[in-house]
């Protein structure tokens, strides 16, 4: 498993985020949150979203895929903005092709909301930020007021 690299909304200072953790990572100046971004793949994808407590954004992409390529920088952003409240967890369908057997995955981007390691939201295909911010606040409600 790797770490990424985040700089924190606050101060800028640059933070190491690890793959899987408990937790939430904070920031090691100012210990603010940081959003926690991470990539995953066949092997590693079962300990950094399935076991994750908190809830993942799974982005499925590819890196030759233009669409994909425009989503991402969205779907960084919305980690950013909720940060604490989901991990961000990107995965290349090229070097996960079990997972993208799995999840029956046939166009990219496919994003899937988990809670406690299970698919509570999918869609195809990308959108504005803040289209997809809505999209995983009404999962996180949706998925808290169904338990």
């Amino acid at each position: 498993m790797t770490s990424r690299i985040v700089a924190c909304a606050q101060c800028g200072q640059r933070n190491r985020v690890p793959a899987a953790a408990t937790g939430r990572p904070v920031c090691g100046r100012c210990k603010e949150a940081v959003a926690w971004i991470v990539d995953a793949d066949d092997r590693t994808f079962r300990h950094v979203a399935e076991r994750s407590a908190t809830p993942v954004l799974v982005d499925l992409w590819a890196p030759w895929c233009a669409p994909c390529r425009a989503v991402g920088p969205a779907l960084e952003r919305v980690a950013g903005e909720l940060v604490g409240s989901i991990k961000l967890v990107k995965v290349n369908v090229d070097e996960a092709p079990r997972l993208q057997a799995r999840f029956g995955v046939r166009a990219v981007p496919t994003l899937m909301m988990l809670r406690d390691g299970k698919v509570v939201a999918r869609q195809a295909g990308g959108a504005p930020a803040n289209v997809l911010r809505a999209w995983v606040e009404r999962t996180l409600g949706s998925a808290a007021g169904g338990a």
